[in-house]
């Protein structure tokens, strides 16, 4: 065997892949809803654009449509940059927008400073004034309202083409009617009145040069808060982009007892490759030799290393801490879990809430309402005063003050950093349709198996209470359970070692098992099961039945011939942060529920040891939607944590669904939330999260809101000047930021 350098690609060229696209000139939500709808118009293309990362993923075409796919980007008014599928996820060819940003703000602050003091000083006083005083001034605007307020220029000419409107509309706008107001009042010797208020009277005549001012400073200001809002973007997308820092850049694979060092993309599964101490876990697989303690807390939140050896599976992104590990892989590249749970949170980012989308329309409609307003106020002061100058300013100061950028990120800020977060504490949030619920529920129903307990059923007794022997008791049930997939059916069966031969097996789901052995026609199953068949129950069984199920634990019986023949007792232990998870729960004002196949006593002993607040046992797998479909119909908003197949539907109908990691892959795709940390104190830190992240959300548009609402009448009657307006705007969009960057606190309250 000879280690290939040239790897194939996971996907080949024709087949359909994920194609991700670099953006490059969006400034708000509008810009990528328009660019997706534009890539979704390409066949059979299903793209999401994420505002927050830049970025656009693009499903169902083959790597060779990268090409057109860009250029629709392009006829959209944007550029586009392929990203390599080999590429590292937090790596961008895209120019750095704070960067470019801080570039203008310099250059416009170096200007303005200058410009402000020398030009409101002449305003000001006339008798400092020199010949050409004015058209000075105008040369040190120029660059700052065509070079450093180009991108809200060239925004607002991209919203122009397409028939649109956005927050960069108001701005520029403002920005430009200014400046050449104040060129053609200078140039045509129409700054004869006084000039606009200034908090303690009107500027001398001559002074409308100081409209220069206004365009420098606003620019400023704007551009200010711009930076220091992709500052706090970015700071937040590093969050989200936590996950994708957790993977491996490289793998030394195994080849002929040779470790050869690869990059990370060309790993296969099925190679082995080896991880010394200290090293990152490059993917998904299976422990072939070695043992090690193995750290999953940056990935989990799990704090307690956990001791792994040989045949143990371990995760991508985990750190074997003391000891060498030869691990096969089993899942490398997008199939890792690491990897799927950064996509899964990127998409959550990238999908927009039903609020989001009533923001969206509310702006769309917003601006246009706004340019409506500047001209019925530059027209109303013209009336009432005739005063131009003083028309114009209030006019100017509507455009700037009502600039809706706050609400355009009241959401998606809040969104970015909440999902981000929840991903570092062991929580993958699939969609903002979680927050939103999260916001509602009112009960929390759990499932028993899998979930609060370890899910590994043990057998603890065996007792013979007929004719047939123990160890024959045994073996006949070992050899009916060695074909179920039931966690009780797997402790059975592996209790006896090997089975005896059955034919005509049949699976009685939610029942038990059916078959015949040497001639015996046997059953096993529960007490529901023999009823149905009509078989008998000695006092003897009943007595160990009810012992045990008291106990909480589980009864199984086995009849041969029509004949109850033995009584098997099984144990599944109950999770150590049961009881604690409960407890969180219930501290949040939730209801809880416990939801179980198990019969009555049974799951009322669970239930009591637990705290849970009620009890619905004996439901089989196909009845649990239809359970959480009745409290539903009672008026409760339902929350279901679960973890098997048998949980998918449940998961589904349920308000909120949330799913534990060892679920199967079924339950994890019908869950809102995926909860990867195994302390089972992940349940209320997901509610708890979810719910301060919308309630951040709810918080930043009331105060955008009532900040626009209440700005603009008082820039209409001329109590806010233009230089007041730009300030005040750009610090309403640095709070909204700065609150949901609150949401990077929040700690795992509970920890193993």
């Amino acid at each position: 065997m000879t280690i290939r350098q040239d790897l194939p690609a996971a996907v080949e060229e024709g087949q359909p892949t994920r194609i991700e696209l670099d953006i490059d000139g969006m400034t708000c939500a509008a810009c990528a809803t328009r660019i997706e709808k534009k890539l979704n118009k390409v066949d059979n293309a299903r793209a999401i654009v994420n505002f927050a990362t830049d970025r656009a993923v693009i499903t169902g075409l083959p790597q060779s449509a990268t090409d057109e796919l860009v250029l629709a980007v392009k006829k959209a008014g944007y550029s586009a940059t392929p990203v390599a599928r080999d590429a590292d996820p937090n790596e961008t060819s895209r120019p750095d927008r704070a960067r470019g940003l801080l570039r203008r703000l310099l250059v416009s602050a170096l200007i303005t400073l200058p410009l402000g003091n020398l030009g409101i000083v002449l305003a000001l006083v006339p008798d400092l004034r020199f010949p050409g005083w004015e058209w000075l001034c105008v040369l040190l605007a120029i660059p700052v309202v065509f070079w450093c307020a180009w991108p809200f220029h060239r925004a607002t000419l991209r919203n122009v083409r397409h028939g649109s409107f956005s927050m960069d509309t108001l701005v520029s706008i403002g920005v430009l009617a200014a400046f050449f107001f104040a060129v053609v009042t200078i140039a045509f010797g129409l700054d004869s009145q006084p000039g606009y208020w200034i908090g303690w009277g009107r500027t001398p005549a001559g002074a409308d040069s100081m409209y220069l001012e206004v365009s420098s400073v606003v620019t400023t200001f704007l551009l200010a808060g711009r930076y220091f809002e992709a500052r706090a973007r970015r700071s937040a997308a590093d969050v989200l982009g936590a996950l994708n820092d957790l993977a491996a850049k490289t793998v030394r694979v195994l080849v002929d007892g040779r470790e050869f060092e690869i990059p990370i993309g060309k790993l296969q599964a099925g190679q082995e490759f080896s991880v010394r101490p200290g090293e990152t876990i490059a993917a998904d697989g299976e422990v072939v030799d070695g043992m090690s303690a193995v750290d999953t807390s940056m990935m989990t939140g799990e704090p307690v290393p956990a001791e792994i050896g040989r045949g143990a599976r371990v995760l991508g992104g985990t750190i074997a801490l003391n000891g060498r590990l030869l691990v096969r892989a089993v899942a490398v590249g997008g199939h890792t879990q690491l990897a799927q749970m950064a996509q899964l949170a990127e998409q959550a980012q990238a999908r927009k809430a039903r609020v989001q989308r009533l923001v969206d329309k509310v702006v769309s409609i917003f601006v246009p309402v706004v340019l409506a307003i500047a001209l019925v106020t530059f027209f109303g002061w013209l009336l009432i005063n005739g005063s131009v100058s003083a028309g114009f300013s209030a006019a100017i100061s509507v455009l700037i003050i009502a600039c809706p950028c706050a609400m355009g990120l009241a959401t998606p800020t809040a969104l970015m950093v909440g999902v981000g977060r929840a991903g570092q504490l062991g929580i993958v949030i699939k969609g903002p349709e979680a927050l939103e619920a999260s916001g509602t529920i009112d009960t929390v129903v759990l499932d028993k198996t899998g979930t609060l307990t370890d899910g590994e059923m043990t057998l603890e007794s065996v007792t013979a209470v007929g004719a047939v022997p123990e160890d024959l008791v045994r073996r006949w049930a070992a050899g009916l359970e060695s074909h179920s997939e039931h966690p009780i059916g797997r402790a059975i069966a592996a209790s006896a070692g090997i089975g005896l031969r059955v034919e005509d097996f049949q699976a009685l789901p939610g029942l038990g098992a059916s078959g015949r052995i040497d001639d015996h026609e046997l059953l096993i199953g529960n007490r529901t099961l023999l009823d149905d068949r009509s078989v008998t129950l000695p006092p003897a069984a009943g007595a160990i039945i009810d012992q045990a199920e008291t106990a909480g634990k589980t009864a199984v019986l086995l009849a041969a011939d029509a004949a109850v023949a033995g009584v098997l007792v099984l144990s599944d232990r109950i999770k150590t942060s049961a009881s604690e998870a409960v407890a969180a729960i219930k501290e949040l004002g939730l209801t809880t529920v416990l939801l179980t196949g198990d019969n009555e006593r049974a799951a009322t002993a669970v239930g009591k040891r637990l705290g849970i607040d009620r009890v619905v046992a004996g439901v089989l797998p196909t009845d649990k939607a239809q359970r959480i479909a009745a409290l539903q119909a009672e008026g409760h908003k339902v929350a279901m944590v679960g973890d098997g197949i048998n949980d998918a539907t449940a998961l589904a109908t349920a308000d909120l669904g949330l799913a534990v990691l060892s679920g199967t892959d079924i339950a994890l795709k019908s869950a809102d939330m995926i909860l990867v940390r195994k302390h089972l104190g992940v349940i209320a830190d997901a509610i708890h999260l979810a719910r301060r992240t919308l309630r951040t959300i709810r918080g930043n548009l009331i105060w955008a809101f009532a900040y626009n609402v209440a700005a603009i009448p008082l820039a209409a009657f001329g109590l806010l000047n233009p230089l007041i307006a730009g300030a005040a705007m750009s610090l309403s969009s640095v709070f909204v930021v700065s609150n949901s960057l609150r949401l990077r606190s929040q700690q795992a309250r509970r920890s193993a």
